[in-house]
C-alpha cells in the first residue's frame, strides 16, 4: 500500500526524498547482472529543490553518478532540444550539466521524432533492458496526472502519446509567454510503467494539490484519478507539506 508522508514544509519534503535517492546512490553496488542504478526523473517546478540537494550531494563528494542511468518521464511533442521549454533543455540546465553523468546514459523522449509511436515503443523497450527503473521520482497534477498520464489513461498505458487536457495547458502557461504558445501534446511514459518502477516518489507542495492528493490515497482507484493506481503499489510514497495534505 502507498504511504503518505505529511512534512512541515517544502524544504523538508525537498530532503526527505532527495535523501532517499542520495542513500541509493551512495549504497548501490554494480554487479554484472545489475550495472546500473536506473532513476526516473522529471520536471516542474517541485522537483528542482530535490535536484539542488542531490548537486548539493555531488559537489561535496558524497555521491558520483558513474553508475546510475537515468529516463525522463515525459517530452512536449513539437519542442526541440533546444527550446527554452522543452524538457531536454529544463534537466540540462537545472541537473545534468551539473553532475558527472555521463550523457550517453541520460534518456530523454524526442518530441519532434518523425514516428512518434516507433519513439514511445523503443523507449519502453530501453527501460526494459536496464531492468526497469528502480526509483521512480514524480509530482502530480491538480486534476491526478502524474507525469503526462491525464485522467481517463488506462492504468495498463505504457509510453504514448498524449493529448493535454485545458486544466494542464492552463497550468503550463505560466511557462510561456503566450498560452497559444503551449503544446497541447507530448510523450509520456504510462501508468504501468511508473507502477512497474520498485519504488516511486510522488511529491505535492501547498493547497492547490490537496484535494488531487486526497483522492489519490482516500478515494477507490480510478483512472478518473491517474495517480491513484498507486494505492496497491507495494514501495509507493506520496510525500507532501501540510497544505497538499
Amino acid at each position: 500500500m502507498a504511504k503518505l508522508i505529511s512534512l512541515e514544509n517544502e524544504n523538508n519534503v525537498y530532503e526527505y526524498a532527495s535523501n532517499i535517492i542520495i542513500d541509493a546512490i551512495k549504497n548501490f553496488t554494480p554487479t554484472p547482472q545489475k550495472p546500473y542504478l536506473v532513476l526516473g526523473l522529471p520536471t516542474g517546478s517541485t522537483p528542482i529543490g530535490v535536484y539542488k540537494k542531490i548537486i548539493e550531494a555531488y559537489k561535496n563528494n558524497e555521491i558520483s553518478f558513474d553508475n546510475v542511468v537515468t529516463f525522463n518521464m515525459d517530452e512536449y511533442i513539437g519542442l526541440d532540444d533546444n527550446h527554452l521549454q522543452s524538457y531536454h533543455y529544463f534537466m540540462y540546465d537545472n541537473f545534468f550539466k551539473h553532475i558527472d553523468i555521463d550523457l550517453s546514459r541520460v534518456h530523454i523522449l524526442n518530441g519532434m521524432a518523425q514516428n512518434l509511436e516507433k519513439e514511445c515503443n523503443d523507449y519502453e523497450e530501453k527501460i526494459k533492458s536496464f531492468g526497469g527503473i528502480d526509483i521512480q521520482l514524480g509530482g502530480i497534477g491538480q486534476n491526478a496526472h502524474i507525469a503526462f498520464n491525464e485522467p481517463g489513461t488506462s492504468f495498463d498505458s505504457l509510453t504514448h502519446v498524449q493529448d493535454l487536457t485545458q486544466n494542464t495547458i492552463d497550468a503550463n502557461s505560466r511557462f510561456f509567454d503566450d498560452i497559444s504558445e503551449v503544446p497541447t501534446k507530448a510523450l509520456t511514459i504510462g501508468l504501468k510503467t511508473i507502477y512497474n518502477a520498485k519504488m516511486v516518489l510522488i511529491l505535492a507542495l501547498g493547497n492547490k494539490k490537496a484535494d488531487a492528493i486526497h483522492k489519490a490515497t482516500n478515494n477507490p482507484a480510478s483512472t478518473d484519478c491517474p495517480a491513484s493506481i498507486l494505492q496497491t503499489h507495494p514501495n509507493a510514497y506520496f510525500i507532501c507539506d501540510k497544505e497538499a495534505c
